[in-house]
């Protein structure tokens, strides 16, 4: 069994559902502190760390910037076909939450690592988070100065082992329509805040003339959530919901807004609550084909690809000092916060390999 998968069942059995990366982050830089890697370990909220190593700190040259995030979304037992902390392999996937999404991609940049280090070779820094799912909240915490500038970031993000130049941006909104409270047998006397923003809500999800952006396809519009009401029998006050818009080249968060304010109507508020930009990195960017073909093979000449969710590069970009980024992990895009989760054990061996490849050309 590989180094990387080892690790990577290790990371799946800590429960980081939401909260709780403390443990994995230990992990992590016991393993980086053992192979001679500067190791910070950061806990801004008690139970959540981040983790920033550098094999060497005094080193003139940029490093190449791996990162990941440690924390998963939530997953209720009772849904699962098996333990969500199972870390087991079964029929060649790895079995748990945060399987694909993305402990193994982790595992698989600290696996690339520790063995360029072991072999004396280059420089390397790493960057593991807290609170990713949750809108990157760990990143933010990561200021400039504690980071390396950087030439290429590395986002271990599930791909499929695809290389992929970037992502959509991400809006999360909340609208709030307010009335008047009123008996539930005297309706007419009140002004029912419900009613008003579910038919805000109808309006912006059968709206389907969201724009494209011929490389990272369409914009999306989600209403994810929707608040109402106390009890049957009086007239609702105030309703909230919340919306996820991704962005796209062409369309940003300003256009967004606009349109779902025009959707909802002048009586309905609008807050935006994260604001994350895209990321695009230029496929003809100087050195980066090279980069492609070591992570996978064929993809300097494909198509550009851009994923749809968003990730830390996020933020982690504009403190890195504006390196290219690409997307590149075992984990399996379609496993990604769905019940059962599981990635490919083949995949994590190759991304593996694929990692210290970069890391040996980087020399």
């Amino acid at each position: 069994m590989g180094e990387a998968l080892g690790l990577a069942q290790r990371l799946v059995r800590i429960d980081t559902r939401g909260g709780g990366e403390r443990r994995a982050a230990d992990l992590v830089a016991g393993v980086l502190d053992g192979a001679g890697f500067h190791v910070r370990v950061a806990e801004p909220v008690e139970g959540r760390a981040n983790v920033v190593a550098r094999l060497d700190p005094a080193a003139a040259r940029a490093p190449v910037t791996f990162t990941g995030h440690l924390d998963t979304v939530p997953a209720d037992p009772s849904g699962w076909p098996f333990d969500p902390l199972s870390g087991e392999i079964r029929d060649g996937r790895l079995l748990g939450r945060g399987s694909s999404d993305m402990k193994a991609g982790v595992a698989c940049q600290v696996e690339a690592a520790t063995r360029a280090a072991a072999e004396g070779l280059g420089d390397v820094q790493l960057v593991f988070t807290f609170g990713e799912e949750t809108g990157c909240e760990g990143a933010e915490r990561l200021g400039a100065s504690s980071l390396a500038p950087t030439d290429l970031l590395i986002v271990a993000e599930p791909t499929g082992n695809r290389a992929v130049l970037g992502h959509k941006g991400t809006l999360w909104l909340k609208a709030t329509a307010r009335g008047v409270s009123a008996h539930g047998s005297r309706p007419e006397l009140g002004r029912n805040a419900l009613a008003a923003l579910a038919a805000a809500a109808a309006r912006v999800h059968g709206h389907a003339d969201w724009p494209a952006s011929p490389t990272h396809g369409p914009a999306t519009v989600n209403v994810g959530t929707f608040h109402s009401g106390v009890q049957p029998n009086l007239v609702p006050d105030h309703a909230e919901m919340r919306v996820d818009v991704r962005t796209v080249p062409g369309f940003g968060s300003d256009d967004a807004v606009a349109a779902i304010s025009a959707l909802c109507g002048p009586d309905v508020e609008i807050e935006r609550l994260l604001d994350l930009p895209g990321v695009a990195t230029d496929p003809a960017a100087p050195g980066l084909a090279p980069v492609l073909e070591l992570l996978a093979p064929g993809s300097s000449t494909a198509p550009p690809e851009y994923a749809t969710y968003f990730t830390d590069a996020s933020v982690l970009t504009a403190r890195l000092g504006g390196p290219d980024v690409v997307v590149y992990g075992p984990g399996d895009p379609e496993q990604a916060h769905v019940t059962g989760e599981t990635c490919s054990v083949a995949r994590i061996e190759t991304a593996a390999d694929a990692f210290y490849r970069l890391l040996r050309r980087e020399t």
